[in-house]
This record gives structure tokens, C-alpha cells and sequence, in this order.
């Protein structure tokens, strides 16, 4: 039987199912329908309860019930669930966890496991800190290690190999302990925007660390390969405390990374320690895991659970009240259910990571559509009765999913790690290691029309691309109905907050809407973070958050950012200033400014130029690039493809053109290298150690080997960044990655 309940889905939510999620034939047609996609998943995941006595009715059951919480969009499971449930590939998880040993073959062995969950759809997280630091001798060829900064840039080029041509781009996130030897320079080990770009990295803090940090104190380097303290000229190698963590606040501030985990507190609440040690998170860092293990996550869209009708006046003094309770425990019974028969259903990528998963069966149930709860209850973000709802949610929902867990327990077994675990103790009976994470939903909550995991808006209006080229404004619709009811609406009015990230500075808007639509610009640093926190306190594992700082802010900010994350409980930060990262958009205008024309002046040619010619192998042939230089700068470029067809070098030559307009009118290199760079293409090659995708690709190349470490590859506060490589809409950064709200693209 097949479940026809109306889908209520966006043009946007169905272009990005369209794009990511529909199944296609062999020429890339879409041949399913989103009502087909939910009962396929809902079909095979209800599957898994024949394994505990359940009839065909029963399946069928279940079936309907989770058809209904995905297609009312109450909850969703993670991305490789809705794209392979059902599929030959089979992989449903969004998580993993590899370990990294100090040997040649366990690194190697490692690499290439990194690469089989990539091509399935999965990210891979690491820690490096039991690799020998740099330096080091090995004794079997007499030679000396290169340090775990070394072979994570061969992980990452592994990386850059695979996920072209994939539904999800492979993504890292790399951990060093703060203790390593080599430490310091893992933190300043992105200081090339180029290199390392398919990895987070966090820092990997410990109490001990902090202590010292609060003491200014040193600290000593462990060792890894010897066991023992770090050694230079046969003494101990200690590190200033508040040197180490300067650095990685300035880096933090001048990137966004390195971010930190707090290995302790994660182990502290690990329901597996000490049998299990946790040294690693997934790439969004909200996922810590011992090696081999992995989680299946789901969100729950909280802006489905509010009653109305609400006061008309924006003030809620019980906020509480407006909560469906009920519901949003009977969908979080649901979701339990379905997320732990996902753990059955998996096709997994390693029988290493089938034993461990199934040994711990984490779960990590989330959420998405907060910050709609809160607009629909009239409480601001940054309200601290904001944060004693986010407390009272997140501990209904762990309560609830516990319970859960705990009845299907008593039908389908404990988990097989149970004796090692804290419920052994406590003498309480679980299915799942864990039942809670908050994930980021980037692309979730685009489906399901809501707002992002626990972040505030981005923006209340933004600007998108449709397939003729023409841009159509995307309005909050909960904006769009206040607007409405308050006589406030108009086309003009949309128009010009989609210039603004705030609506601090438009007139128009009533204080009392404003107060309520709060964008990530609006929040104080400060407040990011106690929402972080209390979230945290009833959460198994992690919470991904973004902590936004505007472009003013000094280091001191963020010191204060990771210091306070730190004193209120988090597991990690991760620290975002505007316009810190080389790569971000800006999905709306220029802060409500008007935007000034386009007025840079194209210099003349001289008569006179010199410069160079590089060749470069691509799929069409070889490329040979000539840049011509002026006072040292790169001036204009030429390049000429061998034995192509016509079209092929009448594309190279309009490549070229607009290269030299645009380095002749002062645009900065760096620029024109992000825009080209990482272009695909239809018959990619390695030239040169290198990945070349494309002619633009590899036009990229020759600047970037030649002009990529100059000055100019410093970030400006009015960079305008990338556009979105397959629809050229604006993304936004959201947990560690930049996702487009278009189309759904993700560079994670």
C-alpha cells in the first residue's frame, strides 16, 4: 500500500530533492516523485522489524507511520538515508570515525577506508595524535617521519580524487591533541587557503591544558611513538599555555580555523568510557565517536510543534504553553524507532565499522526549525527565556528518546556494549549507546522550509537563480505572514531586506517584528554560545553551531568565545567571523547599502609586456598558459588548447578575455584563482601530482602555482568570495560548511 498524504514542499525544496535526492536513470532523468521517495524510504526502513517477530501488517504499519512524520516534514533522517534507502548502494550513514595508526600500512589501510566512504556518501573524521611527530626517526628505513601534518595532506588529495561526480562531496574533520609535538604547526597548517581544503581541523583540548592556560603555566609535549614525555636535546619540550592558545586564536579569527573539541568533557559524558576512548568527531564536530563507529542521525522540525493561535501583541511570558508536547513526543517515539532500524537496513562500507556500529547502535536524534519555534512564540533568539525553552526542549526530547529506547530494549535486546557501558552501572536497560545529537540541517531544513539546526536565520530575504537566469526573492514565509498581518508587506519592502543581513536598520518594520526576527548578525557572540550550552546539557552527543562574530571583531573576542564555551559546558566551538573565510558568499546585498556601480579602471596595454608560458596537461589536450606581467603583477593571459575542436578553443579564448579584463581593472588574483579553481569538467586528469577538472580548472592552476602565495591571498572584509559552482546562487556558512540554499550544494 502506497501513502498518499499531500507533501507540503517549496519550489526550492523541490529543486534541491530534484538535484540531490530523487532517483535518476542512466541519462540523469528524474523518474521518482517525492511522494515515491519517502515511501520507498519509509518501505525499507520499516523492513527491519521483520527481525523482531513483526508480521507484514505490522511492517506495513510502521511504514505508515514513518511515511507520515517525513511527509508532514516533522522529521527527516539524514541525507544518505533519503538518498539510499531503498538503493542499490545502501549506505545510509552520515558518520564515521577512522583510527590512524603509526605505521605505514595502518595509515595507507586508513586512507584507502577514508576513500570507500567517501565514494558511499559518507564523512570521515581522524585523529592524527598517535602519529610520530615530524622528525622522528623510523627505525625500519633509517629514515625520518614527516609528521602528521604530512599525511593529511595526502588524505585530502584522496579526498579531492573521489568526490567529484558523487551526491555528496567527501569531507574531513582532523584532530591533533594539543599535547603533540607538532601541534603548532597543525594550527597554522591552513594558512594556505589552498592546501587542506577537504578537512576541518579542530584542536584537540584537554583539562590539563586548560589548567595551565588559566595558571600561565607551560605545558608539556607528549610523545606519542615513545610514551613518554617529548624530548629535544634530551629535555623535556614544554609550551607556553597562553603562547599556544594565542595562536590558535589568531588563526581562528583570521580563518575561522583551527576550532577545539574538549576531548575530557567529550570522554567524561561518553557512555562507553572508559572501555572505549573517544579522540575524534565527524566532519561538523557534533558527532564524537571511538574508532570504527558510526551514527545515523534525524532531525526533528520543532517548527511544526507550536499551537496557535499565539498572542497577537509579541510577547509570550509562558512560551511553554505554545508547545504541542503531545505530538512532539509521539514523533520522537517514531523517529527512535526508525533511527534504530536504520542501524539493520545499513549496507556498510566496512565490516569493521558494521561490528562496531552494531556493537554500540548509536543514534543521534536532532533538530532543525528552531529558530521558527521561537519567531511563532514571540521570543527573541537572545532572550534568556530562549534559553530556558532550548533547556526544557532538548530535556524532553532526551527523556522521551531514552524511554524509547529503553522499551525497545526490552523487545530487542540491549545493546551488545551494554555491560561496558554507564547503564551497566546504573542498571539501566538501553537499546542505543546514544539517542541524541543536533546536527547541522543545512540541506534538511531547505526541504523542509525551516531554519537550520539551533541557529537563527541567516538572513530573512535572499536572492536566488532559476534556470533562465533570472533571480527570484525568497522570503521567510513566517516574515512574509507577520508582514502581512501587521499592513507592513509590500514587493519593495522585500526587495530591500534582501540587501540586509539585519532588519535592525529598516524603517519600515515594526520594533516589536524586529525583536523576534533576529538574524546570526543581531546576536552577540555571548549569546551563540549560551544557546550552544544549553542545548548541550541534554544532549548524549554534541551540538554543531556556528559561533558568528562580525568582521570587527578583535581576537580578544574570540579568546573570550572559546573561554566561555569552555565554562559553560560545550564539548567544542567552532568560531565564524564575517568575512574571515576566502570562500564566503554574501547571500544577501551589502548590509543594506546601496550598491555602488562597477567603477574599477581598466588599464591600457602598453606596447610592451613580458611574462611567461606554462603547459599544463588537461582532458582536451595540452594547455599552454601565457600570463604577461606588469610591475610584477599578472597583467593579461592567453592560452592556447592543441588539437581541439572549435568550440573547445572558442571557450578558452572567452576564458581568457574576461581573465585579462578583470586583471586589468585591479581585480585581485586570488579572486579570479577561487572563481576558476575546482571547475569540473567532463575528462579530468592528474598533471603533475594534481587533479586538473577542466580548461578554467587548470588556468587556476597556473595562477595559483605562480601568484597563489602572495599577498593577495589575504581575505578582505569586502572579498565578495565564490558563488555557488553548479547554480551560482549565494551560500552561507552553516556549521563548518557552506551550503547553498538554492540548490542544496554543500562543500562538506
Amino acid at each position: 500500500m502506497k501513502h498518499s498524504k499531500n507533501i507540503p514542499l517549496s519550489e526550492n525544496a523541490l529543486t534541491v530533492l530534484k538535484r540531490r535526492y530523487l532517483i535518476k536513470d542512466k541519462q540523469g532523468r528524474v523518474i521518482e516523485t517525492p511522494r515515491e521517495m519517502f515511501n520507498r524510504v519509509a518501505g525499507f526502513i520499516a523492513g527491519a522489524d521483520v527481525n523482531y517477530g513483526a508480521d507484514e501488517a505490522q511492517i506495513e504499519s510502521s511504514a505508515a507511520t514513518f511515511f507520515d512524520v517525513m511527509a508532514t516534514l516533522e522529521f527527516l533522517p539524514n541525507s544518505p538515508t533519503l538518498m539510499n534507502a531503498g538503493q542499490p548502494l545502501g549506505q545510509l550513514s552520515a558518520c564515521f570515525v577512522l583510527p590512524v595508526g603509526d605505521s605505514m600500512e595502518e595509515i595507507f589501510e586508513t586512507n584507502k577506508h577514508a576513500a570507500l566512504i567517501h565514494q558511499s556518501g559518507g564523512g570521515t573524521g581522524f585523529s592524527f595524535s598517535r602519529l610520530r611527530p615530524r622528525g622522528s626517526t623510523v627505525a625500519s628505513t633509517h629514515g625520518v617521519a614527516s609528521g602528521p601534518v604530512s599525511f593529511m595532506k595526502v588524505y585530502d588529495a584522496a579526498t579531492e580524487a573521489v568526490k567529484q561526480g558523487g551526491t555528496r562531496r567527501g569531507a574531513n574533520m582532523g584532530v591533533l591533541r594539543v599535547d603533540h609535538p607538532d601541534i603548532v604547526e597543525f594550527i597554522t597548517c591552513k594558512d594556505d587557503v589552498t592546501e587542506i581544503t577537504n578537512f576541518n581541523i579542530s584542536v584537540g583540548i584537554t583539562d590539563a591544558f586548560m589548567a595551565a592556560l588559566e595558571k600561565a603555566e607551560q605545558f608539556s609535549l607528549y610523545n606519542p611513538h615513545t610514551g613518554g614525555p617529548h624530548l629535544v636535546d634530551g629535555k623535556e619540550a614544554k609550551l607556553d599555555a597562553r603562547e599556544l592558545f594565542d595562536l590558535i586564536v589568531d588563526r581562528a579569527w583570521r580563518t575561522g580555523e583551527p576550532g577545539v573539541v574538549f576531548l575530557d568533557r567529550m570522554n567524561q559524558a561518553n557512555p562507553t568510557y572508559p572501555a572505549e576512548t573517544i579522540e575524534a568527531t565527524n566532519p561538523c564536530g557534533e558527532q564524537p565517536l571511538p574508532p570504527y563507529d558510526s551514527c545515523n542521525l534525524g532531525s526533528i522540525n520543532l517548527a511544526k510543534f507550536v499551537r496557535h493561535p499565539l498572542p497577537d501583541n509579541y510577547t509570550n511570558s509562558e512560551p511553554q504553553l505554545g508547545v504541542d508536547w503531545d505530538r512532539l513526543a509521539s514523533v520522537i517515539r517514531t523517529a527512535v524507532h526508525f533511527l534504530d532500524n536504520v542501524i539493520d537496513q545499513n549496507k556498510y562500507p566496512l565490516a569493521a565499522i558494521e561490528e562496531q556500529t552494531k556493537k554500540n547502535r548509536r543514534i543521534g536524534l536532532g533538530i532543525m526549525g528552531w529558530a521558527d519555534m521561537l519567531v511563532q512564540l514571540r521570543l527573541p533568539y537572545d532572550s534568556e527565556a530562549a534559553a530556558d525553552l532550548a533547556e526544557q526542549v532538548m530535556a524532553f526530547i532526551e527523556t522521551e528518546a531514552r524511554n524509547h529506547s529503553s522499551e525497545l530494549a526490552k523487545t530487542r535486546g540491549k545493546f551488545p556494549n551494554w555491560e561496558n557501558s554507564v547503564f551497566a552501572r546504573d542498571n539501566l536497560t538501553m537499546r542505543n549507546a546514544t539517542v541524541t545529537t543536533i546536527a547541522p540541517t543545512g540541506t534538511l531544513s531547505i526541504i523542509a522550509q525551516c531554519s537550520s539546526g539551533i541557529e537563527p536565520f541567516y538572513a530573512v530575504a535572499f536572492e536566488r537563480n532559476v534556470l533562465d537566469g533570472t533571480r527570484l526573492t525568497e522570503v521567510n514565509p513566517l516574515f512574509a505572514e507577520a508582514a502581512r498581518q501587521g499592513g507592513f508587506y509590500s514587493d519593495e519592502l522585500i526587495e530591500k531586506i534582501a540587501r540586509c543581513r539585519s532588519l535592525s536598520a529598516v524603517d519600515e518594520i515594526p520594533d516589536e517584528v524586529k525583536a523576534v526576527f533576529l538574524t546570526s548578525e543581531d546576536i552577540a557572540p555571548e549569546e551563540h554560545i549560551r544557546m550552544q550550552a544549553a542545548f548541550q546539557k541534554h544532549c548524549d552527543s554534541s551540538v554543531s553551531k556556528t559561533i558568528n562574530l562580525p568582521n570587527s571583531a578583535g581576537r580578544e573576542e574570540v579568546r573570550r568565545a572559546f573561554e566561555l564555551a569552555y565554562e559553560l559546558g560545550c564539548k567544542g566551538v567552532t568560531i565564524y567571523r564575517d568575512g574571515s573565510r576566502p570562500h564566503q558568499v554574501l547571500s544577501t546585498g551589502d548590509d543594506g547599502k546601496k550598491a555602488e556601480p562597477f567603477t574599477h579602471k581598466v588599464e591600457k596595454r602598453p606596447d610592451v609586456l613580458n611574462g611567461f608560458t606554462q603547459k599544463i596537461k588537461t582532458g582536451y589536450g595540452n594547455l599552454y598558459v601565457t600570463v604577461n606581467l606588469r610591475d610584477g603583477r599578472p597583467f593579461e593571459l592567453f592560452a592556447h588548447i592543441g588539437k581541439s575542436g572549435y568550440t573547445t578553443m572558442a571557450d578558452t579564448e572567452a576564458i581568457c578575455r574576461l581573465v585579462s579584463l578583470a586583471l586589468r581593472a585591479h581585480v585581485s588574483v586570488h579572486q579570479i584563482i577561487r572563481q576558476l579553481r575546482g571547475i569540473g569538467g567532463s575528462s579530468p586528469v592528474f598533471s603533475g601530482g594534481s587533479k586538473v577538472s577542466s580548461i578554467p580548472d587548470a588556468i587556476a592552476q597556473v595562477l595559483q602555482g605562480r601568484f597563489g602565495s602572495s599577498s593577495e591571498s589575504e581575505p578582505t572584509a569586502d572579498d565578495p568570495g565564490e558563488i555557488c559552482p553548479e547554480c551560482s546562487a549565494a551560500m552561507i556558512f552553516d556549521a563548518g560548511c557552506f551550503t547553498c540554499q538554492a540548490c542544496g550544494y554543500s562543500n562538506c
